[in-house]
């Protein structure tokens, strides 16, 4: 997903840069400099991180742990709510369309072939999707008021995701590294971080 953005980053800043001096090559009046060159790998680095760790995170964390675990540490359901629904959206979405693109090519309808082809196959599948969607939404809404969703005093939960020793060891490393790195950047001593 990220490739796109990376893409437009390197080739924007490659070309683009604002001051670079040192020219690496030139196509007509499009000059690519070295200094752009620089500045786009030090963002792609930082893409890179974010995006992986975002990646890493969700590959490794079951939503249903997650919002059990933050509803746990007393944040608000509406917003584990909101975590979860964000989190389950797009394989929701992903699976509806490949049921309904399965479903219209069964009817006959052709999605494959040329682009002109795909386009036109294209608000035949779109519309489904949306509105179950829409549907899918209005039935979860339902089904939350139905389970009192909106009551004013807190909930018991009955299960708590397990907390090993190692988990716990692994959060107050990174709890206590936290401000030795900001203090380490602060005076100096990492420098080559900027």
């Amino acid at each position: 997903m990220t490739l796109p953005i990376a893409i437009s980053v390197l080739v924007v800043n490659l070309f683009f840069f604002p001051g670079g001096r040192e020219v690496i090559f030139q196509v007509g009046p499009i000059t690519a400099t070295l200094e752009g060159l620089g500045f786009a790998l030090e963002t792609l680095a930082r893409i890179g991180a974010i995006s992986g760790a975002i990646t890493l995170f969700y590959l490794t964390t079951p939503p249903s742990e997650l919002v059990l675990d933050l509803e746990r540490r007393g944040v608000s359901p509406r917003v584990t709510f909101v975590a979860l629904a964000s989190v389950q959206t797009v394989p929701a979405l992903v699976e509806r369309a490949t049921t309904i693109t399965a479903a219209q090519r069964a009817r006959g309808l052709d999605t494959e072939g040329s682009l002109w082809r795909r386009l036109r196959g294209v608000l035949p599948l779109a519309g489904p999707v949306l509105l179950g969607s829409i549907t899918e939404v209005e039935e979860r809404t339902m089904a939350l008021e139905a389970r009192g969703f909106t009551r004013p005093a807190s909930r018991t939960l009955l299960w708590w995701p397990p907390d090993s020793a190692r988990q716990r060891l692994a959060r107050w490393l990174l709890v206590l590294a936290l401000p030795s790195i900001v203090v380490a950047r602060a005076v100096g001593w990492l420098g080559w971080l900027r």
